[in-house]
């Protein structure tokens, strides 16, 4: 069978290819699922959300508009944003709603955050 490709390389490995499409296809799900997960973190605010949350393990929104210097509002759309994909869930006590990373995407994002460094110079 004879695989229509655009590499131009007289050589090319088809067996490559259909493998590498078909190891693509079996991890779409987890991919797409990390996409999301990656493009939101990678808003500077959602991340310092994300970070504060590995630290503190759960915070409200008013906690971070205090820590952020942002309004409640401004904190509130980053939240349902991450929160409509899983990234974080919540807990109500009263009328206080607590967010937290969620546990699926716990060892992940730990991963991720374990290469904040701090600049602080030890003496």
């Amino acid at each position: 069978m004879k695989l229509e490709t655009s590499c131009i390389r007289a050589e090319a490995d088809h067996t490559q290819i259909l493998r590498c499409k078909e190891d693509l296809n079996m991890v779409s799900t987890s991919i797409e699922g990390i996409s999301k997960i990656m493009a939101l973190a990678g808003n500077e605010v959602r991340f310092k959300i994300l970070f504060l949350l590995k630290r503190e393990t759960e915070l409200c929104p008013c906690d971070f508009a205090d820590i952020l210097e942002m309004s409640v509002p401004a904190i509130s759309q980053h939240l349902r944003k991450m929160k409509d994909v899983n990234v974080i869930t919540t807990r109500r006590d009263g009328q206080t709603i607590f967010y937290r990373i969620s546990k699926k995407n716990e060892d992940f994002l730990t991963a991720i955050l374990s290469n904040v460094t701090s600049e602080r110079k030890i003496a």
